[in-house]
């Protein structure tokens, strides 16, 4: 018997644009932000919304500092026009935007004040902080029944990163109820310490309590789900590569450090790699699956032992049990028979991931972007893999590579648009299918989000549309926008 399992995970993607207030609203909220129907609804009126992060849009004069545009659902889906943009300029939002600061290189949502909204997360791993280059920060916006407005900083723990520069705090998110509360805590990854919070959120930024999470060096990556069906998220670190790992371990979290630091240290799962990772149910079995993805092979590492040519992803089931140190990944990668592509150098198969039901038959999907992927010519042009889920777990029947060349999805391919930089599966109109949403960040000077209804057969590439960065309301200086570079699927940061 197939249950339902709640799942929420990572993240990973510039000046100022100004707030565009929305047509969509609600009186009160429907049935809380944090349902897993409407994890993502910031305005409360029952539908998923859409946070599209453009890291180097510009604000005036001011290079790449960022901007994040929320686009709401609805029945129709998401539009240009229905929206709001945020960015450090923007009233209630702290910070000023700075040049190279990259706000919205990483964008997630939870309801941290547990007022029925979702709110936005934020990440800016460019910013300096304290004369720290690069130190990074994160934002929390509230939602609210008009919408998101007004925002808090969510400050490092104490002794965060001392003596370390170019930190990047917030180049990846993670939310779940780890206590199983009703309140969501929050994990921040950065080339540092990592850092958790536990809910809920007072208004200005400051969770219950929080800690730094010293004992592994580098948490670049970290994502949270409940992989054993008991309501709660378990968190899982991910250092990124290392001298003597270049596939990159994973870690199960055993909650902050006592006394000595090391009896509850983090358990290191032997047969796991992976730079970054969401959870979601590609079995149907009522537990969460830990999706992990390696986009660094050999060509890029430098070394050897790096994943498989053009990149990976590993597929951890869960079980009564959680994920145990003596579970095993699957493995797909472009020379996996019934994988669409060829695997060659660099493709960077794995970069960005996301999870989610696309044809509504209860399994999850998942749905995998190789950015620097070549189409005929044509380099960095990028490629979209879409695995369905299956009651055996994640299969390679009727998968599907989407680019620009594809019949029905619109634009043209061109050298370096990077399609599958960042890619999303959520249920934006309320049909019980998720849309298929792959960033486009170099396409043309802005940027653009390519967007697909699901239905029983898949994504309907017939009717779909792009979505790009100034119709959506970012500012365009001397460097393109990246609009489309984060979404609220994992994406690899380096």
């Amino acid at each position: 018997m197939r249950r339902s399992v709640t799942a929420a995970a990572v993240i990973t993607a510039v000046v100022a644009a100004p707030l565009v207030p929305t047509a969509s609203s609600a009186a009160a909220p429907y049935k809380g932000a944090n349902t897993a129907a409407v994890q993502d609804d910031f305005n409360g009126d029952g539908y998923r919304d859409l946070a599209v992060g453009a890291p180097s849009a510009a604000n005036g004069s001011v290079a790449e500092a960022g901007a994040v545009v929320i686009l709401y659902g609805s029945a129709s889906s998401v539009s240009a026009t229905r929206r709001t943009v945020i960015t450090q300029a923007t009233s209630g939002i702290p910070g000023d935007p700075e040049a190279s600061d990259g706000f919205g290189r990483t964008v997630a949502s939870a309801d941290l004040d547990q007022d029925g909204y979702a709110d936005l997360l934020v990440g800016a791993q460019g910013e300096d902080v304290g004369g720290k280059d690069a130190r990074g920060s994160v934002t929390v916006v509230w939602g609210g029944s008009g919408g998101l407005k007004g925002g808090a900083s969510i400050s490092p723990p104490a002794g965060y990163g001392d003596g370390r520069m170019y930190c990047g705090f917030g180049m990846s998110l993670a939310t779940g109820d780890m206590n199983g509360d009703g309140a969501p805590e929050v994990s921040i990854g950065s080339r540092c310490e990592g850092a958790s919070y536990t809910g809920p959120f007072s208004r200005t930024g400051k969770g219950a309590s929080n800690y730094r999470e010293w004992r592994m060096g580098d948490t670049r990556g970290v994502v949270m789900g409940d992989v054993n069906h008991d309501g709660r998220a378990e968190r899982f670190w991910l250092p990124g590569p290392s001298d003597d790992d270049l596939r990159g371990s994973v870690y199960i979290d055993n909650g902050p450090p006592g006394e000595s630091g090391l009896g509850d240290k983090p358990v290191e799962l032997p047969y796991a790699d992976g730079h970054s990772g969401r959870i979601g149910d590609v079995n149907g079995d009522g537990y969460g699956d830990l999706v992990t993805g390696i986009a660094d092979d050999d060509s890029l590492s430098g070394g050897t032992g790096s994943a498989h040519r053009g990149g990976e992803i590993q597929v951890l089931y869960g079980s009564a049990q959680g994920i145990t140190t003596a579970r095993r990944p699957k493995i797909f990668h472009q020379d996996t028979a019934g994988v669409p592509g060829v695997a060659e150098n660099a493709d960077r198969f794995g970069q960005s991931l996301s999870i989610g039901d696309v044809n509504a038959d209860g399994y999850a999907d998942v749905l995998v972007g190789s950015p620097e992927e070549a189409v005929g010519t044509r380099k960095s042009a990028g490629t979209a893999v879409l695995l369905r889920g299956s009651a055996s777990g994640l299969t390679t029947a009727k998968a599907a590579g989407y680019t620009q060349d594809t019949a029905g999805v619109p634009g043209a391919v061109e050298t370096g648009d990077q399609f599958g930089a960042a890619v999303h599966l959520a249920d934006l109109n309320k049909d019980g299918r998720a849309e298929t949403i792959v960033g486009v960040p170099t396409e043309n000077s802005d940027g653009c989000v390519w967007v697909a209804r699901g239905s029983a057969s898949g994504p309907v590439l017939s009717g779909s549309v792009n979505l790009c960065g100034k119709s959506a309301g970012i500012t365009v200086g001397d460097a393109k926008g990246y609009f489309g570079a984060a979404l609220t699927g994992v994406h690899t940061e380096n």
